[in-house]
């Protein structure tokens, strides 16, 4: 814990202010990352490009059941001094080696998401064959993984500028597309036809990712270190103001993507535009090279520091439900192979990017579930025991998440 936060916890601090929130911030813009992944770009633009604005609201919607999710496993790290994996384990420990091989199988769906977004922008951006930018992917997100040998702070950072990026990036492409007026009633909740509700179970698919509920709680869990219950109250509240402006962040980065491709896409009739690379090279004829820059810069920025958090989650899990660890380098090369695979095998980046989405589905109950019943149990929370209201939110959610994920399983292996 640094100096800083134990002078605020101890009321020593700086009452009011950015001095006061910084030595707190950090652990919701990794959980953030998740949400604004290679998934969300290719869910966002086809949205945006065939129904224009009128999925905005289930960005939204999506995105403020993501916060409710994210603060129930940042409250379980700091309530316990455990991460949800540790706990699964010790409460479940029947179940310990199923839930590890699951959670493997949906790391790899993760990181073949996330490493092939990385490889295609640079594909886009420098014309180099995929294969390559697959071993410069590895390469960076090697990289960016050392940083954790120097604590937390510098991956907090790191991770940081990579948001900032893609928020940058999304504020060129919105001035550049000028979305209308019209944006506004894509607030209405509505959809039009089957393939929307489709495409919306697709977007909150996107958004829900499993892995991240895993690694949030050991993002916080003894990152400050807590002598009573009135200190865990400080640091909840903190957490909740990081969580609000992290994931407030990657909500407006979210809608931007749909609001930028309904604008330039839809608009202009290209409704039909769903693949990556189309959304691009169609960027330059309409809105011009800076508009097809910044959108290849956000997706490599997402690929990359998504695919470094993914494998960061990934040593959590395994650490804790099974307890063994591997070196970092040996755990990014497994869950790097179906992505190259995929790449050798000339498959559609895109095409297998969604699929991958599909496949992340089955993890969430296996995440969601037990968060929800450990942060309802007095006897672990204490003063952070959610509350009834919170309680009955949470399970809506979980059924109307796990719902619509079914559906998706379903209209895609039926179709």
């Amino acid at each position: 814990m640094s100096a800083r936060a134990a002078e605020v916890l101890q009321g020593r601090g700086p009452r009011r202010g950015l001095a006061r929130l910084t030595p707190f911030l950090g652990p919701a813009f990794i959980a953030s990352v998740a949400y604004m992944d290679p998934g969300n770009f290719a869910t966002n633009i086809q949205g945006g490009a065939q129904f224009g604005y009128l999925l905005l609201w289930v960005i939204l919607g999506a995105s403020l059941m993501a916060m409710l999710i994210q603060h129930l496993s940042a409250s379980l790290g700091i309530a316990t001094g455990r991460n949800l994996p540790e706990l699964i384990r010790e409460r479940w420990p029947k179940v310990a080696w199923p839930y590890w091989v699951q959670a493997e199988l949906v790391a790899m769906a993760t990181d073949l998401a996330e490493f092939l977004g990385a490889s295609l922008a640079f594909q886009l951006l420098f014309g180099i064959p995929l294969i390559w930018g697959a071993v410069i992917t590895a390469i960076v997100t090697f990289s960016l993984l050392t940083l954790q040998k120097r604590g937390f702070r510098p991956m907090e950072l790191a991770i940081a500028a990579f948001v900032g990026v893609i928020a940058v990036a999304y504020l060129v492409q919105l001035v550049k597309s000028r979305p209308s007026l019209d944006a506004l009633s894509g607030f209405i909740p509505r959809f039009d036809g089957p393939d929307s509700l489709y495409l919306a179970v697709g977007i909150i698919g996107a958004t829900v990712m499993p892995h991240v509920i895993y690694l949030h709680s050991a993002l916080t869990q003894n990152r400050i270190k807590t002598d009573n219950d009135e200190q865990k109250r400080k640091v909840a509240r903190m957490s909740r103001t990081d969580l609000l402006i992290a994931m407030g962040l990657a909500a407006l980065i979210n809608m931007a993507m749909l609001a930028a491709a309904a604008a330039t896409f839809h608009a202009s009739g290209k409704t039909d535009v769903s693949d990556l690379t189309v959304a691009y090279k169609t960027l330059t004829p309409l809105l011009g090279g800076g508009a097809a820059i910044a959108f290849g810069l956000a997706l490599l920025a997402s690929g990359l520091s998504s695919s470094a958090v993914g494998t960061m989650a990934g040593q959590v899990v395994m650490q804790g439900l099974i307890r063994r660890s591997i070196p970092v380098w040996l755990r990014r090369s497994v869950t790097m192979l179906p992505a190259f695979a995929v790449i050798l095998a000339g498959l559609n980046p895109t095409k297998t990017l969604i699929l991958s989405q599909v496949i992340l589905s089955f993890g969430i109950p296996f995440a969601l579930v037990p968060l929800l019943i450990f942060t309802a149990r007095r006897d672990l929370m204490g003063v952070l025991t959610t509350g009834r209201v919170v309680q009955v939110l949470g399970w809506a959610i979980a059924s109307l998440i796990i719902g619509l994920n079914g559906y998706l399983l379903f209209q895609t292996f039926a179709g």
